[in-house]
């Protein structure tokens, strides 16, 4: 300390002082950035435990048919529901677990909706998905429309343990052998053609519905499905 009272540093003590000070702004820097308060994050979603995936924004109207796939309700009603969707998929079986029961219920028991379920196996995140489809429609193939919808219930019931084997046995459960029919691919071509459908109608997830024209993404509420059938009913 000078006679003044003010304090002298020396150039090498100021240097160490600096770079330690630096050194510290830099540590405490990294514990901020690093406990969350100064970044705001995105939650990657990986598919075990699902949540309503946020729909992109659908165009008013888009393009699809029922081409030759099963039809659960009157073929005569006024409003179509297409779903192109994925067994392998958690997204798909919550809206076959909660939302497809109240849509049967209110609208196709009563005959007001027929309900279509077209192909759209993810195969890159779902390998499971194309067997099941090709088995379901195997299934459609040997006892038609209805016992497409019992196969296709039990996928989705047993969605957890999906294998080729255990597609051969529900099958087998509901009184059919597609041992041949799944082994070979014999209606590969059929679910192909629903996955082109689907691209063309502006699928780019599952499930994906078209209301009478009118595109639905994820899996929605019932009341979501509700707005759009009222409105075609009207």
């Amino acid at each position: 300390m000078s006679e003044e009272g003010t304090i002298t540093l020396k150039k090498q003590d100021l240097w160490k002082y600096s770079t330690f000070l630096l050194l510290a702004v830099l540590v405490i820097g990294g514990i901020y950035m690093y406990s969350g308060k100064g970044t705001t994050g995105n939650v990657v979603n990986t598919g075990n435990n699902p949540t309503n995936p946020t729909a992109p924004t659908e165009p008013s109207k888009v393009s699809a048919s029922i081409d030759d796939d099963a039809v659960l309700g009157n073929k005569n009603a006024k409003v179509t529901i297409i779903e192109f969707s994925d067994y392998q998929c958690p997204f798909c079986e919550r809206f076959w677990s909660q939302t497809l029961p109240e849509i049967k219920k209110e609208y196709i028991d009563t005959g007001k909706v027929k309900f279509v379920y077209r192909d759209f196996p993810l195969e890159s995140i779902h390998p499971m998905a194309m067997p099941a489809a090709i088995a379901t429609e195997c299934v459609k193939e040997a006892g038609g429309d209805a016992a497409f919808w019992k196969m296709h219930d039990k996928i989705f019931e047993n969605q957890q343990s999906l294998s080729v084997a255990n597609l051969k046995s529900w099958a087998k459960e509901i009184g059919y052998n597609i041992d041949s029919c799944l082994d070979n691919q014999k209606t590969l071509n059929e679910v192909k053609k629903d996955m082109t459908d689907a691209q063309a109608a502006g699928t780019r997830g599952t499930p994906y519905f078209v209301i009478n024209d009118k595109p639905l993404s994820g899996a929605q509420p019932f009341e979501a499905f509700k707005q759009v059938i009222d409105a075609e009913l009207a």
